[in-house]
């Protein structure tokens, strides 16, 4: 068919497309005008299909699934191969490979319960709780940096994140994981792990150098009503900010009654890290300290306060005169809303005295003199003060009840106030009045949303998660528009698949694990992934799962399963962000300091989850891959495919770095040979044995391939060998009996490095003192041990072989989840 032909052709189908798919998938409430949309209709357990072939049912899930496909007279898939099957489940649930050895036994395992053992090992992990966390982070807008202009760090969100990877570990209900992170402070105000769990209000974007806090406040209250409902609800409230909603009746009256729930909501970044018994003891000794040292801080304080007087006076007049309105009222007479303000105020001048002892040092050297002279005096009751414990994020309500009033604004705009309204929620979703307790220190409408949005009742909570996590697994969710259920999102393929998955988490606790557990193992899950040229005019788009769907893995996958298969992911849980490095021409914002690698190199090879977030700019490999932007909610993970994200894998000094350390792994651990040696990196980075041809091709490769390194060498290039490449093993078993002699332990693989180049640098240095100049680049021998440690590879062959490895883990086979 030629080209014009093709296009006509298509052009025709169009129309024939659109009227098939909507006859396909109606929506079950096309209906009757004035009835409600199927999503916002009270949750209903739906009967479960009878099935023709029940054989195939591992699950009632999969009933539902078979349903729709014998009605479009479709068989699903035979089931997936074993290894298959692991690599897919490990993946989706730890977000790594599995081993070789993982592989092998379960595929060996044939007992009727390997399947319900291997998920069960999956989600005993804390593994687990890292990869299912990540996904969370994404809606949570997580980042460790404020965003804007300055993009300043934030030091102790990353508490937050590790909250996250605890809960989805722990299995904490979901309702209580709601209403600890929208109330905990309202609710367990004596819990420091509700606290933290109050770090997803706090995850918002923000210029810290805001002039107009009026205009700040209104934004933050913009954010924590639109991310509520888009996160919880699958609703876009956000429409309805400047007038009723175009698609969905939520009308702009409505959307700031919902907004009211959050109007006293503000927040504490130096709350410390501290709850119960210790905290009163921390206090305690505190106090002591503090009476101690009253008289020297107070002179410290005298020869601060000119300073930091003239920096706040130059900071009220940067303020518009609302702002200013509010920060200069007297305590007594501030009402809720320039509380608000004057507390916002304080947190961007909270490096005011740091600033001032600054400003002293370079403009009254004798005074600073005396400011040091005083740091010296306070130093001596060093004894006295207890120990930082660091500090973390909340949200507060700043001790009091009352809520600065909500208005209705006119097209949005912050200072155009109409009428005033109280807390509550859209009619379209239920007619229930909100139930607001205050509190002695809190107004308790956080709490009142909370429990709405966490009960039974409500008719989207489970539904819109249980959607999210069937788009985890499957890519495409029962509702595709993941965060929009409303008229103008997509229609549900499988709306009573959704209903009967969402009861029955609730009725299962609310348990993350058990309905993870059910998909699992499910015959829709275990299906083989190999396309089916029968669906393509029945089903081209896969909507009714006759086939397990290929997906690209995600950003964090492909780093960290790199980092896994050569053997150099550090695998500590939690802990403040890490700094791997990155490209040294990479521009972080216009300041290098922004992103200091760290010292320790075991923290650049930690997961993908702990690598630090900055808003502004993010880790090149991850934002490469279609990481998660967290300036805004971010619903659901692109799948881009640009010729950078080749490169990027291809040219990185770091993956290749990754490359050569995955080749030095199989030299070590498969010494027989090449043949073995090909073996063992196919089972590594993909879960099977290589196929004869495939062998045969790559040994090809391998002869090409040394004939060019070798030219290389002749000409006095460097070439790329595989890691500790040359070292015997009698020589890495002497090493770690030094360690084991000298500290108790073996050596790391960074400490083994470092004295294999301390070893070989010694072992130059008495070549050229003997007269044997260079050493020969035809082979290499182990240093320190002579001729007698030649590697059986020569460096031609070696480098060579770290190529091949760095091929096959760039390819689709690696990076695709089948």
């Amino acid at each position: 068919m030629n080209p014009k032909t093709l296009t006509l052709a298509i052009l025709l189908a169009l129309p024939l497309i659109t009227v098939h798919s909507a006859d396909e998938y109606p929506s079950p409430a096309s209906a009757k005008p004035g009835v409600k949309a199927w999503a916002y209709t009270p949750l209903q357990r739906p009967a479960v299909p009878v099935v023709q072939q029940q054989a195939w049912v591992r699950s009632p899930l999969d009933a539902f699934v078979l349903a729709k496909l014998e009605d479009k007279k479709i068989k699903p898939s035979a089931e997936a191969e074993r290894a298959t099957y692991i690599r897919r489940a490990t993946l989706d649930a730890w977000g790594l490979v599995p081993t070789p050895e993982e592989v092998k036994a379960f595929v060996n395992d044939k007992s009727p319960q390997a399947h319900d053992k291997l998920v069960d090992r999956l989600l005993a992990s804390s593994r687990y709780g890292e990869r299912q966390a990540r996904r969370w982070l994404d809606l949570a807008r997580y980042a460790d940096s404020d965003g804007y202009n300055t993009d300043g760090t934030r030091p102790n969100l990353w508490r937050y994140r590790d909250y996250v990877i605890n809960a989805f570990n722990q299995d904490k209900p979901f309702d209580r994981f709601v209403k600890e992170q929208l109330a905990g402070d309202e609710l367990w105000p004596g819990s420091h792990e509700a606290l933290v769990a109050t770090g997803f209000l706090r995850s918002f974007p923000d210029e810290i150098n805001a002039r107009d806090l009026n205009l700040k406040k209104q934004e933050v209250a913009n954010d924590l009503t639109d991310t509520v409902g888009s996160v919880f609800l699958g609703t876009t409230f956000n429409c309805a900010q400047c007038h009723d909603h175009k698609f969905d009746k939520i009308t702009q009256k409505e959307y700031y009654q919902f907004q009211a729930f959050f109007a006293n909501a503000s927040w504490r970044d130096d709350v410390k890290a501290l709850a119960g018994k210790e905290a009163a003891e921390y206090q305690v000794k505190l106090a002591k300290w503090e009476a101690a040292t009253q008289d020297i801080r107070d002179k410290q304080d005298a020869l601060l306060k000119p300073i930091i007087e003239k920096s706040e006076a130059e900071r009220l007049s940067g303020f518009v005169p609302e702002t200013r309105v509010s920060i200069t009222k007297p305590e007594a007479e501030r009402n809720a809303y320039d509380r608000w303000i004057y507390h916002r105020n304080l947190w961007t001048m909270s490096g005011r005295t740091r600033n001032a002892a600054n400003t002293l040092k370079t403009r009254d050297k004798d005074n600073y003199a005396l400011y040091q002279a005083l740091e010296g005096e306070l130093k001596k009751f060093d004894h006295l003060k207890p120990k930082d414990p660091g500090t973390l994020s909340t949200m507060t309500e700043l001790g009091h009840a009352d809520s600065p009033p909500t208005y209705v604004l006119f097209k949005g705009i912050y200072d155009r106030k109409l009428d005033e309204v109280q807390p509550g929620f859209p009619a379209l979703l239920t007619s229930d009045k909100p139930q607001i307790v205050p509190t002695a220190s809190s107004s308790g409408r956080r709490t009142a949303v909370a429990n709405w949005l966490a009960s039974p009742g409500n008719p989207l909570t489970a539904r819109v998660f249980v959607n999210r996590q069937w788009t985890q697994f499957f890519g495409n969710g029962i509702v595709d528009t993941v965060s929009d259920f409303g008229k103008a999102g997509a229609k549900p393929t499988h709306p009573e698949l959704l209903d009967y998955l969402a009861d029955d988490f609730i009725k299962n606790g609310w348990s993350v694990k058990k309905l993870h557990k059910q998909i699992l193992l499910s015959a829709t899950y275990r299906q083989a992934s190999a396309p089916r040229p029968d669906l393509q005019t029945i089903d081209p788009t896969n909507k009714l799962l006759a086939v397990f769907p290929r997906q690209r893995l995600e950003a964090e996958q492909i780093r960290d399963s790199l980092l896994y298969t050569a053997g150099l992911l550090e695998e500590k849980v939690g802990g403040p962000a890490v700094f791997p490095p990155v490209p040294a021409n990479m521009n972080i914002g216009g300041q290098r300091n922004l992103w200091v690698t760290s010292d320790n190199p075991h923290d650049h090879h930690r997961r993908s989850i702990y690598v630090f977030v900055r808003r502004n700019t993010p880790y090149p490999l991850l934002d490469t891959f279609d990481w998660a932007n967290p300036q805004l909610v971010h619903n659901k993970r692109e799948v881009t495919t640009t010729p950078l994200q080749a490169l990027t894998l291809v040219n990185s000094d770091l993956v290749f770095d990754w490359s050569k350390a995955l080749a030095g792994r199989v030299l070590r651990e498969a010494p027989a040979g090449e043949s073995a040696q090909i073996d063992r990196v196919y089972q590594l980075l993909y879960g099977r044995a290589p196929q004869a041809a495939e062998k045969a091709q790559l040994l090809s490769f391998l002869g090409h391939q040394e004939r060019i390194t070798r030219k290389q060498l002749a000409e006095g290039k460097k070439v790329n060998l595989p890691e500790a490449y040359g070292v015997s093993r009698e020589a890495n078993v002497q090493i770690d009996r030094l360690y084991k002699l000298m500290l108790g332990r073996g050596a790391d693989r960074f400490e083994k490095a470092a004295f294999v180049k301390h070893l070989e640098t010694q072992q130059d240095k008495l070549a050229k003192a003997a007269g044997d100049g260079e050493s020969d680049d035809s082979t290499s021998g182990t240093p320190g041990s002579g001729k007698a440690g030649k590697a059986k590879l020569n460096p031609a062959r070696a480098a060579a072989f770290v190529d091949l490895v760095h091929a096959l883990a760039n390819a689709n086979e690696f990076t695709y989840r089948f």
